[in-house]
């Protein structure tokens, strides 16, 4: 919650705390939000300019350009094969090969907020390489397209971040999904594992 720390706010609105604080978590961000010295407002409050806006809080796309995304949601990679020339993958096989590549099962479907229409649309970072999902989205995995990266079982693929440290951005995800910002991180957020991390 760098960007609570970085406001002059005082006072946060009750509305932060819905949806399970944006998919962030309640206990999370309370205790972010009072160890920066910010306080709940009163409801009738909550709309004066003292109060956190919760775009900028969680830098979500609209938010002020020094805001930070404060929300990084990530899979790992199950397995990695060879796809032919011809080859399809996944749901209804949308998607085959152009030319002999290699793809990679990655944790993270529609059951955990990869929202099924962005098969095709979007890349996912694997130490900073951007790689395409390809095909329909699964319930609980997708598919990426490797080529001949050295990618292998275990490696974590971001599928948003933060762009200054050349990770995917949500709002890449809201322009191929239609979705807002704040839409797209509580579903991924209340299906995801959290870790905290500085």
């Amino acid at each position: 919650m760098q960007n609570a720390l970085a406001s002059r706010a005082r006072t946060y609105p009750s509305r932060l705390l819905r949806s399970d604080a944006w998919g962030h978590g309640v206990d999370v961000v309370v205790r972010a939000l009072t160890e920066s010295g910010v306080t709940p407002a009163d409801p009738r409050n909550a709309t004066t300019p003292d109060s956190l806006d919760p775009v900028a809080l969680f830098g979500l796309p609209g938010a002020p350009a020094a805001s930070t995304p404060a929300l990084r949601f990530s899979g790992a990679v199950l397995a990695t094969k060879d796809l032919r020339a011809g080859e399809g993958v996944s749901y209804g096989y949308l998607y085959r090969a152009a030319a002999d590549t290699r793809i990679a099962l990655v944790t993270g479907g529609y059951g955990q907020g990869v929202v099924r229409s962005l098969g095709g649309c979007v890349d996912v970072t694997f130490a900073g390489l951007r790689r395409p999902i390809v095909g329909r989205v699964a319930m609980d995995v997708c598919v990426v397209e490797i080529a001949d990266a050295a990618i292998q079982r275990g490696d974590e693929a971001v599928f948003f971040g933060d762009p200054a440290r050349d990770e995917p951005s949500l709002g890449e995800w809201c322009a191929a999904t239609g979705l807002s910002g704040g839409e797209l991180v509580t579903a991924a957020g209340l299906h995801a594992t959290r870790r905290v991390t500085a």
